[in-house]
């Protein structure tokens, strides 16, 4: 039946202004719009959005989505007191989406989330809208394994408790992991339910994330590397990621390489990276620590001969889809990753993308040291690896065609 003119309300929580709404929201509306889809977007954005730059840039966005088939709308996103300030935002957004639902003329809400999910709930009760519980993640279990909430205090159980409605209405369920399923698909609420289930991982956009050897080395140049091996985290410090051991990954790898370098692409503190290294007896000559913009981060990828990412293993992780991994592999990187996160030990196990770390013992690091710099010395593991990224993380091919044929199922339904 295709999606021409079918008219969608997209809600997100994450701010268009922020490059992580950028990236994993827009992409993907304006491939759908290009297939016909009539686009709404409603998001929360920060306070600088409110400011006047922030107010000039919101225009200038509007009118780029406008043309693109986007008509956007935002509201003020509150952080605290949190439970207030979501609550908050909650009514605020079904307030507005009361309005967008009947002036557009919504057929179907597609939810990024637990809290966007728990909006289209109210509106889906109103109106009788289809539905898409897009799960980015297990939003109660994430916080209790991050230590911020209590595992049955009051934001577990109102987290909980909206989570199990939702998945008792939603018509359709989006996961970022093929392992997800089997566990949710027995809680309550979706039970015996028949819905729809689409798997779509964190995906890439290849036309940005992609190797140049210009680019390779101009940084390589600029970081004084010379022919040196050189491994590259890029993201967060701490938190999720487990930075000591990653730090403690390659003070190993040195033993193996002692001319080995480790460049971090971080926003996070530097003086917690140059304390890690130092407290490993790495000296400054050995790793970079550098914050880039994110338009930049494929040409420092470039630079790099493996991609590092040591993730917390937890019940949430089982969730996770790392947008690292394809990123790291869209850039010919092979990947340094540890066992245990979302899908992603198939991605060494069935893939050869890489190695797998279990336990973060020296010895598992000395030994994928050895392995991952075979990979590149013998093979021709840029190709490889990009070929995977082309398989399984790719927008357009991957991300926005699973989403258009849900959207097809939904809407035919």
């Amino acid at each position: 039946m295709g999606l021409e003119g079918r008219r969608v309300l997209f809600i997100s929580y994450n701010g268009m202004l922020d490059p992580l709404g950028q990236s994993q929201v827009i992409p993907y509306l304006r491939e759908l719009a290009k297939r016909g889809a009539r686009f709404t977007l409603l998001s929360f954005e920060r306070p600088r959005a409110f400011k006047p730059d922030g107010i000039n840039q919101c225009e200038q966005l509007r009118e780029k989505l406008q043309s693109q088939g986007i008509e956007w709308h935002w509201l003020r996103y509150h952080q605290r007191p949190s439970v207030p300030a979501t609550i908050y935002d909650v009514l605020a957004g079904l307030r507005k989406g009361l309005s967008l639902v009947q002036r557009n003329r919504i057929e179907m809400v597609h939810a990024r989330g637990h809290i966007p999910a728990t909006i289209a709930l109210g509106l889906k009760k109103r109106f009788g809208t289809k539905m898409i519980f897009d799960l980015r993640g297990l939003m109660a279990e994430e916080y209790v394994d991050a230590e911020h909430w209590r595992e049955g205090g009051l934001p577990y159980r109102i987290t909980k408790a909206a989570e199990r409605e939702i998945l008792a209405s939603t018509d359709a369920v989006v996961t970022l992991t093929e392992k997800i399923w089997p566990i949710i698909r027995e809680w309550e609420g979706l039970r015996g339910r028949a819905v729809h289930h689409e798997v779509i991982p964190c995906c890439v956009d290849l036309s940005l994330f992609k190797f140049s050897e210009e680019a390779r080395a101009r940084r390589r140049a600029e970081l004084k590397l010379g022919d040196r091996f050189t491994v590259v985290y890029s993201g967060s410090l701490d938190g999720w990621y487990l930075t000591e051991k990653m730090a403690d990954f390659f003070a190993s790898f040195r033993r193996h390489k002692p001319d080995a370098h480790l460049l971090w692409l971080t926003t996070g503190s530097h003086d917690r990276v140059r304390g890690l290294m130092s407290s490993r007896n790495v000296g400054v000559d050995s790793f970079s620590v550098l914050s880039v913009p994110s338009a930049a981060v494929p040409s420092y990828l470039a630079a790099a001969d493996a991609g590092l990412a040591f993730i917390k293993r937890c019940i949430s992780k089982v969730a996770s889809s790392p947008t690292k991994n394809g990123e790291y592999l869209a850039c010919g990187l092979p990947l340094i990753i540890n066992a245990g996160i979302g899908d992603s030990d198939s991605l060494i196990n069935d893939w050869k993308a890489g190695v797998l770390i279990e336990n973060f013992t020296d010895e598992e690091y000395v030994e994928a040291a050895r392995s991952i710099e075979a990979m590149v010395v013998q093979g021709d593991v840029r190709s490889s690896a990009r070929s995977v990224a082309e398989q399984l993380f790719d927008l357009n091919s991957i991300g926005a065609e699973r989403y258009a044929s849900l959207y097809e199922k939904v809407l035919s339904a």
